[in-house]
């Protein structure tokens, strides 16, 4: 399985997508400052995660969150 997910800075509330096989570890690699991209804003929680059988299927899920109505979807869900 392919995993994208959102995670939510525990700093200021920016919202981190990505995907990924093994969502544990990827988390645990946000939080251990081994994301260049996202080690200013430590700590990180996850608050959204969707499931795909094909990898290009969460490619391109993850594509559609990091658009502009992507991110109005997920304003929308995790208000």
């Amino acid at each position: 399985m392919y995993y994208v997910y959102v995670l939510k800075s525990e700093v200021d509330g920016r919202l981190y997508k990505g995907f990924t096989r093994d969502i544990e570890l990827r988390v645990r690699q946000h939080n251990s400052c081994k994301v260049r991209s996202t080690k200013g804003y430590v700590p990180w929680k996850l608050v959204y995660q969707e499931a795909y059988a094909l990898k290009e299927e969460a490619i391109q899920r993850e594509r559609f969150l990091k658009s502009g109505v992507g991110r109005e979807f997920l304003k929308k869900i995790l208000a």
